[in-house]
Formats: structure tokens, C-alpha cells, sequence
């Protein structure tokens, strides 16, 4: 007969491991962890491109809308200054401004990954400033296009 000694105790310690794991964490437990700046933009970078892909419908009543004659033109422009049917016009320019956002941030986000990718040379400190060049790109960005929206200039 072989000697399985040796089997039983990578057996035991192998159950002793999975045994003493952690269960499944749950998402409140993912907000006790302190990502770096270049991991909170990854997870911008998919709620920037889940946010359009959710607010796709709204822009294509804006397409549709603005081409379909110049008086629908003009209700989409009274859309910004009185609102359209019980929304008010500040919740139009809202989800309008978060479109907006999402768009620059996933478009600057992309540009990031794409360097990152054609270089294959990034460092922690290249993906920190990269990452902050992004969140700055897209808010500043962001803040310009609100000023125009909301007609500051």
C-alpha cells in the first residue's frame, strides 16, 4: 500500500485555508476600502459609460427633437427655460449637465487607458498623475459647459 500521509495533511491544510477564509463580501463592505486616485477613475470610468448607456434614450428624443422642425426646435430650447410637461426646467439642465460629464469624463478616461495601453511603461506615479489630469480634464471641463448651460456667459 502507498503511504497517503503526506495526501491527507495537503488535504487538511487545504481545507483549513478555505475554512478560514472570509465569506463573500457584500457591498457595504467595499466602502471600507480605500482605493487610490487611479482606481476610484476606473470606477468612474464604468458609471461614466453605465450613465450613457442609461441616459442613450433621453439623447435620442434630444436628436430627434432639435432635427424635426424648427418648432420643435423651439419647445426643445423652452424645454431648458420652463421645463417640459411637470419637470422643471432645472432637472432637464441636470440631467443634461450629467450627460455632459459623463461623456468628457469617459472620453478623457478612455484616452488614459488607450496611453496606457500603447506605452506598456506605467508606473504608480504616472497612473496617480494621469489619473488626476483625468478628474481635473473632466470637471473643469464639466464646469465650463455648465456656465454655457445655465447661461453664466
Amino acid at each position: 500500500m502507498a503511504d497517503t500521509s503526506g495526501t491527507m495533511d495537503r488535504a487538511r491544510a487545504r481545507r483549513t485555508r478555505t475554512t478560514s477564509r472570509p465569506g463573500t463580501m457584500r457591498l457595504i463592505d467595499a466602502f471600507g476600502y480605500r482605493l487610490p486616485l487611479a482606481g476610484v477613475v476606473s470606477i468612474l470610468h464604468r458609471l461614466s459609460g453605465a450613465l450613457m448607456f442609461v441616459l442613450l434614450p433621453f439623447v435620442v428624443w434630444l436628436f430627434d427633437v432639435t432635427l424635426s422642425s424648427e418648432a420643435s426646435y423651439e419647445r426643445f430650447t423652452a424645454a431648458y427655460a420652463v421645463g417640459i410637461g411637470g419637470v422643471p426646467a432645472w432637472l432637464v439642465k441636470f440631467v443634461t449637465l450629467a450627460l455632459i460629464w459623463a461623456l468628457l469624463h469617459h472620453a478623457i478616461s478612455g484616452v488614459r487607458h488607450l496611453w496606457m495601453d500603447v506605452t506598456h511603461s506605467v508606473t504608480k506615479e504616472q497612473g496617480r498623475t494621469s489619473a488626476i489630469v483625468t478628474l481635473a480634464g473632466s470637471i473643469g471641463l464639466t464646469l465650463i459647459l455648465m456656465g454655457k448651460l445655465f447661461g453664466w456667459y
